[in-house]
């Protein structure tokens, strides 16, 4: 039997309940299975921080013991933002690496980002770290790595405010921490920046004791949206539980989903680069491609999953892009790691420079008629099966995207099938360019759904 939950070890990071699944014992044994890991690749020196939760010292000090004792010299950052840790891996200049962190998950849950180079393991690789332990692989030092604690809070952030400058006008800016990580940065860089900030729930609280930290939730945001009107506001950003996702209202309280808001980026980018190849998730608004082409950018559709967006940027060069769920990618003027804080900043750097409220510049981009991102549940061991009998039956009638489930397209818009990478559940989102559109592209998907064998189920709007 498996010295550690097989289950816990996903497509993009290690997760589970803090308690229950990642124990000590199981936590010092993967500490010990990566540090073998980055020593079979000729690394002996990490970086490691964490979250703002209850659970996050404990297991910090469980993986800094299992990779002491494979002979990996640690140097502990303490508790910072995700995007803080990305970066002491170039600060350092380190290949290895662990971010303690649940990110948007529930209080319970905790996970563990590990490192490798200067982007996160995903897929097979985090899986061979669950086998180096399963085959009794695991290395132990003749001589123990060492531990060092450096504070790298100051130096990020004047690294932000160094890449950011604002034009003439400064906005005002609501920011809405949840309790998580972003209270201890981006009060003070957005306010370095030059603007006026009201923030919020910046107080560090890993039982999240206001709202969920996750601002891609339409319930997580009524207290950004009230404090924005009641300030006159001309923007307000959320930040995840670990800071590497943003979430974005305008000055009238309107929600901006992130394939809107890339638009919004791409508008200052492709100008400055013409042509220029753009990556689009297969969740993302039609809206995304065709503004792009208008533009003058090549749209290449490509997987959901930040991680695997991460590698296909690298692959091809790709100046920026991002995520439905608020995980942004900058590479043009930054390091090409998902940081809510210097998306914040690129936001409002396009602000500085226009005398147009933010939501009429989103005027600007179409706006069409969509379900949300809804989850159906559905066995792990046949939600892939599933997705192959829609895709299918779906491909003997309609034209499909086909590089991550079935996006398949009708002449009012394109209804999407996935099997999710992280839980048991299909996701799947509709939209059209007409109210009736998107009511006869739900109804057919929800159909083909069903017809694979799937319970019933609602659509979320």
């Amino acid at each position: 039997m498996s010295r550690v939950p097989s289950n816990i070890f996903r497509e993009y990071d290690i997760r589970g309940l803090a308690e229950e699944e990642l124990t000590p014992e199981v936590v010092r044994l993967i500490g010990q299975a990566y540090g073998t890991f980055l020593r079979s690749q000729g690394i002996s020196r990490m970086s490691v921080g964490g979250d703002v939760r209850l659970s996050t010292e404990r297991i910090k000090a469980n993986i800094i013991e299992g990779a002491e004792a494979a002979g990996i010299d640690v140097i502990d950052i303490g508790t910072v933002a995700t995007p803080c840790f990305y970066w002491s891996l170039h600060h350092f200049a380190l290949d290895g690496g662990v971010m303690v962190t649940g990110s948007h998950n529930p209080k319970e849950f905790n996970g563990l980002k590990l490192a490798f180079g200067k982007v996160t393991l995903y897929g097979d690789e985090i899986q061979e770290i669950r086998r180096i332990i399963d085959e009794g692989r695991i290395a132990s030092a003749d001589r123990p790595g060492t531990l060092e604690h450096q504070d790298i809070r100051g130096a990020y952030l004047d690294m932000l405010v160094s890449r950011i400058a604002l034009g003439p006008r400064k906005p005002v800016v609501v920011l809405d921490s949840g309790n998580g990580t972003g209270g201890a940065f981006a009060p003070e860089f957005v306010r370095r920046l030059g603007c006026r900030v009201v923030d919020l729930y910046s107080e560090a609280d890993g039982t999240f004791p206001n709202h969920h930290p996750d601002p891609t939730k339409r319930e997580n945001l009524p207290a950004l949206i009230e404090t924005v009107r009641r300030e006159g506001a001309d923007l307000g950003i959320g930040f995840d539980g670990d800071s590497d996702r943003i979430g974005v209202v305008d000055d009238r309280g309107e929600v901006i989903w992130g394939d809107r808001l890339m638009l919004l980026y791409w508008t200052e980018i492709l100008p400055k680069h013409p042509g220029a190849e753009v990556i689009v998730e297969v969740k993302s608004s039609m809206a995304l491609p065709d503004e792009v082409r208008r533009m003058g950018g090549r749209p290449l559709w490509w997987k959901s999953g930040h991680s695997l967006i991460k590698a296909k940027m690298k692959e091809i060069g790709a100046l920026f892009t991002g995520e439905v769920s608020g995980h942004m990618f900058f590479a043009d003027e930054f390091y090409g790691f998902d940081d809510a804080f210097y998306a914040a900043g690129r936001l409002l750097r396009i602000l500085s420079h226009t005398d147009k409220k933010l939501s009429e510049l989103m005027a600007d981009i179409p706006l069409y008629p969509s379900t949300a991102e809804t989850r159906i549940d559905c066995p792990d061991d046949v939600k892939f099966q599933v997705v192959d009998r829609i895709r299918e039956e779906a491909l003997k009638t309609h034209e499909a995207i086909t590089v991550d489930g079935v996006r398949i397209l009708y002449p009012g818009g394109w209804g999407l099938i996935r099997p999710s990478n992280t839980q048991p559940v299909l996701v799947a989102r509709c939209e059209g360019k007409t109210e009736e559109d998107l009511k006869a592209i739900a109804g057919d998907v929800k159909d083909r759904i069903l017809s694979a064998g799937v319970q019933d189920f609602q659509w979320e709007y």
